[in-house]
């Protein structure tokens, strides 16, 4: 396979959210992985299907503001939730199966009345056979975790609260 051609792909899975892209021609192919940062060794057995990249667009779309479930309901105010502690809630990044630890025989990641740093992973969500750390965004104490380990979960759908 012709190096321009991986250096293409390289630069492809840098400006995607992919993790990982194969590319099969003939006889040859070629996988490159990425692991994000904060990731980790899971026990889930993962089987990766093949990624194919989307055709780059000719101009970058405008940025165009994005607003949660909740604030598109709201008109644009998100209101918090009664039932939520005070403190800074931790959203679900995107849609997928909720897990607390690396695999279901070992301890959840983090517990109620645990400190968290900033950048160490509370939970992990699976979204397409990716497993996908959701880290905190603050540090301090995890006051409440509002999901369930093994449930599904929506998009900006509150994880945990963190004081």
């Amino acid at each position: 396979m012709d190096l321009r051609k991986i250096k293409k792909l390289i630069d492809l899975l840098e400006e995607s959210n992919l993790a990982e892209i194969e590319i099969k021609e003939g006889e040859e192919s070629v996988r490159l992985a990425r692991t994000p940062k904060g990731s980790f060794a899971g026990g889930y057995a993962m089987s990766q299907p093949m990624q194919h990249p989307a055709p780059a667009a000719p101009h970058p779309a405008p940025a165009m503001p994005m607003h949660s479930p909740t604030e598109a309901a709201t008109g644009g105010h998100a209101k918090p939730h009664a039932d939520l502690p005070e403190g800074h809630i931790v959203r679900a990044p995107m849609v997928g199966t909720f897990y607390t630890s690396p695999s279901p025989d070992k301890p959840a990641f983090v517990t109620v009345g645990q400190q968290v740093k900033q950048g160490e992973t509370l939970a992990i969500i699976e979204a397409m056979k990716m497993f996908n750390p959701i880290e905190a965004d603050v540090s301090g104490t995890v006051l409440k975790v509002l999901a369930e380990s093994g449930q599904p979960i929506e998009f900006d759908q509150p994880l945990f609260v963190i004081g």
